[in-house]
């Protein structure tokens, strides 16, 4: 127990030294039941281990559009620890990353053994490698034209969480070292943005007919200022031996800048039948200043392993999934 005090005192008294560099995007994934891919203490955080694969893709039928595919798994490993990986491909036009990140968290049973009331530790550590190749610009200089640089580094996320029957809460700072060099010799560019995040939600109508939970994700990204916050709302209803749920997100940027700032509408529709899962993600930008006029399509898979008995007293679905 002294070990994990020690870890909540550094934790907290070194976020403001901490420095690193940016890596997964954050979108609407962690509401497809993937809460893990945002926050390591996650991992092996419910009574059922988790194989999650997704793909996003941005502006159908341009060519090199922004895409981003990943493969998670983390289960619980004896009573109070956890074990996740994430594999990920990240590609922007002639800017890709590929990179392979692997966690472990630490469960704190707090209350009885049937009870939801649960302290979580997590830490992941990545190795990140990207890429710029420009050799296929229409532009005929041949200087331009045949930049190809390929740079790799270390990184890590620190996380808490917290679950107290259906309340739940989490924590991540992530990128937490500095270790990347640059590929465009400019120390402002994303690579270099270190991103804080914040959870909090309530499920109600646990053993109802439908189930209902509200939850914000607050982020906040260093050097630029930009801080962004997720509404959202998820419903659950069950059918015969399947899940039905739906889920909705308006994402809010605040950049403190004199323009209009970035938001997002994000409904999510998903389907849970036995211990598969499947969801659809469409993302729409709103405002007075887009980037562009299309959507952002996601697909989800999911498959539960390793099962245990769900607990009889309060959780969420993410920490006590009857499917």
């Amino acid at each position: 127990m002294k070990f994990f005090k020690l870890f909540v005192v550094t934790f907290f008294l070194a976020l403001p030294f901490l420095n690193a560099q940016e890596t997964l995007p954050i979108y609407a994934d962690y509401l497809s039941d993937n809460v893990f891919l945002v926050h390591p203490s996650a991992a092996g955080i419910g009574n059922c281990g988790k194989l999650r694969l997704t793909a996003r893709t941005q502006w159908a039928g341009i060519e090199d559009a922004p895409s981003l595919q990943t493969l998670s798994a983390h289960t619980k490993v004896g009573e109070n620890m956890g074990l996740g990986i994430i594999l990920f491909n990240d590609k922007n036009g002639y800017h890709s990353q590929q990179g392979v990140q692997g966690a472990y968290a630490y469960h704190i049973n707090m209350g009885s053994y049937d009870e939801v009331n649960q302290l979580s530790f997590g830490l992941s550590f990545m190795v990140v490698n990207n890429n710029v190749d420009e050799r296929s610009f229409t532009i005929p200089d041949p200087v331009i034209s045949q930049i190809v640089q390929s740079e790799s580094y270390f990184n890590a996320d620190v996380s808490m969480a917290y679950h107290k029957s259906g309340f739940f809460s989490y924590v991540t700072a992530k990128n937490i070292l500095l270790s990347a060099r640059n590929l465009y010799n400019d120390r402002y560019e994303s690579l270099n943005l270190r991103r804080y995040l914040f959870t909090l939600g309530y499920y109600y109508g646990k053993d109802k007919s439908f189930q209902l939970e509200p939850s914000v994700m607050a982020q906040a990204i260093e050097r630029t200022g930009e801080k962004f916050v997720d509404f959202n709302i998820k419903v659950y209803k069950e059918v015969q031996d399947a899940q039905i749920w739906a889920a909705f997100s308006y994402r809010k940027g605040f950049d403190n800048a004199n323009t209009e700032e970035l938001n997002y509408l994000t409904p999510i529709v998903g389907v849970n039948f036995n211990k598969f899962m499947i969801s659809y993600t469409y993302t729409k930008q709103s405002g007075e200043i887009l980037f562009d006029d299309a959507g952002y399509h996601q697909l989800s898979l999911g498959f539960n392993f390793g099962c245990r008995s769900p607990r009889r007293i309060g959780g969420c679905p993410n920490i006590n999934s009857s499917f």
